[in-house]
C-alpha cells in the first residue's frame, strides 16, 4: 500500500489511542493497583495494536483492546502481586464535566455518590466491580463484556443484576 497505507494505519492508532488511553488506564488500574503499571499495560496494549491489521479488528475494536489490555494486566498483577487500596476518584470516575454545568450543591451531592458508589463497589466480589466497571464507566455492551472477560452474556447479566442489587442494598444501609 506504499505510504498511504502507513498513514492511514498511523491514524487509525492515533485516533484509537485518544479515544481509548485513559478507560484503558482507568481499567488496567483496578487490576493492577498501581497507575504506572496501568500504564506500562496500556502502553503495551498499543504496540500490539500497532501489529494488527485495521481490517481484523474492525468492528470489535473496543472489545479487543479491553481483552489485550485486560489479559495484559493479570499477567502484570499475578507477576508483581501488588494491589492497592487507594481509591481516586478522579482517575476511576472519568472526567466530571456534567459537574461543571451542574449547580454547586448538585455537583458536590453528585460527587458524594459517586464516592460512595465507589468505596461500595470495592465492597463486591472482583467479577461483579470487573463488570460493573466495564458497563458504566467504559459503556461496553454486555456481549462486550462477556468477550472481554470471557464469560457468558448470561453470566454477566447475572453478576451486573446481583451487583447493582448489592450496590443499592449497601448505599441504604446506615
Amino acid at each position: 500500500m506504499g505510504t498511504n497505507g502507513h498513514a492511514s494505519q498511523s491514524e487509525w492508532v492515533s485516533s484509537t489511542l485518544q479515544r481509548f488511553e485513559q478507560p484503558l488506564v482507568r481499567y488496567a488500574q483496578r487490576i493492577t493497583g498501581d497507575l504506572e503499571t496501568a500504564r506500562e499495560v496500556v502502553q503495551d496494549t498499543f504496540l500490539r495494536l500497532c501489529r494488527q491489521q485495521q481490517t481484523a479488528i474492525d468492528g470489535h475494536l473496543s472489545q479487543w483492546l479491553f481483552t489485550v489490555c485486560r489479559n495484559r494486566a493479570l499477567d502484570v498483577q499475578q507477576k508483581e502481586r501488588r494491589m492497592s487500596t487507594t481509591l481516586n476518584l478522579d482517575q476511576q470516575t472519568g472526567s466530571a464535566t456534567s459537574l461543571v454545568t451542574a449547580a454547586p450543591d448538585q455537583a458536590a451531592e453528585t460527587r458524594d455518590s459517586a464516592a460512595r458508589v465507589l468505596e461500595y463497589l470495592d465492597q463486591l466480589p472482583a467479577n461483579q466491580q470487573e463488570v460493573i466497571r466495564l458497563k458504566f464507566q467504559n459503556e461496553l455492551s454486555y456481549r462486550e463484556i462477556a468477550e472481554v472477560t470471557g464469560l457468558t452474556v448470561s453470566n454477566v447479566g447475572f453478576l451486573l443484576h446481583v451487583g447493582i442489587k448489592q450496590l443499592r442494598k449497601l448505599m441504604k444501609e446506615p
